[in-house]
């Protein structure tokens, strides 16, 4: 279905609403992250820990724990004091854990949007398109078959990410690739490439590498520490400065493509431009998180109902509210069944699931010739 392009400003209050209340969330969450766990703790011991001059006055304590300890030995950075249990359970295990999630809902939700300019199609996302898929068949034929290639996860994701989208843009081409071929096309990528991913688990040996790559493919944040978040920031950077840039571009593809030609657009380059931006955002994610679902779809349609769908206020909405949908479906994830962790993957999936329920009741013209 295409997009409603109509609305053209943003709408400030609503804008601010998105932010005030994304912010409100992200904090609650994170808070939430970083004092519950198997080490309880307060809310006000963990903003103690999380505050804790021994690391923000003492450099190279701060730079131990983000980069690492073999970063620190070569560089011959050492602590002056030592850091309480508390702090090095917050600052270690559970911060990074909420940092990941925020740059992750991040990434996808600027990929979403973008996406879904690109081929004007509410429908469209780095899920469904396929391109989640092909990124993360490539991060488990790493993760599975070729473990020395970890360094390089991002990258091989991003390529995997590029040659699924290439696939689907080739396999919906008919004289043009509408919104409803493209989505088509993307669900049978996606059938391969499952089909695919579940093949390697036979050629895995290890059972411990079986489970964490299972869990992987249900797209989870267990585990994820200052590595994961040194893999991800630089992206996440670029994907949203360059997709702040690019808001113009976005509104006049939403125009057609003969409207965006009579105002001196070159079509095809600034679209597989902005594609290769959300390929790197959805890549990116993918390579640290694995395959979360629907963030992608659900933000971008939410933000856009409340601010507009001119795309300097949506992306902007993005950037908060897709860290607060990841951050708070990750905190349920860990938390709603403790001890027992389950991948945040599945939660998202669900309110996927529910909110394509929700557009099939509301919006009756979804599919109809």
């Amino acid at each position: 279905m295409a997009l409603n392009v109509k609305a053209g400003e943003v709408r400030g209050r609503q804008l601010l609403l998105v932010i005030g209340v994304s912010v409100g969330i992200i904090l609650i969450a994170a808070v939430t992250q970083t004092s519950a766990g198997s080490y309880p703790m307060t809310w006000g011991q963990a903003w103690a820990a999380l505050t804790d001059p021994k690391i923000w006055a003492q450099p190279a304590a701060m730079l131990r724990l983000i980069f690492g300890e073999s970063f620190a030995q070569a560089r011959g950075l050492r602590e002056a004091n030592p850091l309480s249990t508390t702090t090095l359970i917050v600052w270690n295990v559970r911060l990074p854990r909420v940092l990941v999630g925020l740059m992750v809902g991040m990434n996808l939700s600027i990929s979403g949007s973008i996406f879904q300019a690109v081929t004007r199609n509410e429908l469209a996302s780095p899920y469904l398109l396929g391109v989640s898929s092909g990124a993360g068949l490539s991060v488990l034929l790493v993760l599975v078959i070729f473990p020395a290639w970890t360094p390089l996860l991002p990258l091989i994701a991003m390529a995997g990410g590029g040659l699924a989208f290439l696939i689907v843009y080739l396999i919906a081409w008919n004289r043009g690739a509408s919104g409803v071929r493209l989505v088509l096309a993307g669900v049978i990528v996606s059938a391969i490439a499952g089909s695919l991913q579940t093949a390697i688990f036979f050629l895995a040996r290890d059972i411990s590498v079986v489970q964490n790559a299972m869990a992987w493919t249900a797209g989870s944040l267990t585990g994820a520490d200052w590595r994961q978040v040194r893999m991800i920031a630089p992206w996440t950077l670029i994907c949203a400065v360059l997709s702040l840039a690019a808001t113009r571009n976005l509104d006049l593809l939403l125009l057609g493509d003969a409207t965006a030609r009579s105002l001196g657009m070159r079509v095809e380059r600034v679209r597989f431009l902005l594609a290769t931006v959300a390929i790197l955002a959805a890549g990116s994610s993918v390579a640290v998180a694995g395959l979360v679902g629907f963030v992608g779809l659900i933000v971008p349609h939410v933000v856009r109902g409340l601010v507009g769908t001119a795309h300097r206020g949506l992306l902007i909405g993005c950037i908060f509210a897709g860290p607060a949908l990841m951050v708070s479906a990750d905190a349920f994830a860990r938390l709603a069944l403790n001890p027992v962790q389950f991948p945040v993957g599945i939660v998202t999936g669900l309110l996927g699931g529910m909110f394509f329920l929700y557009l099939m009741r509301r919006r009756r013209e979804i599919g109809k010739p």
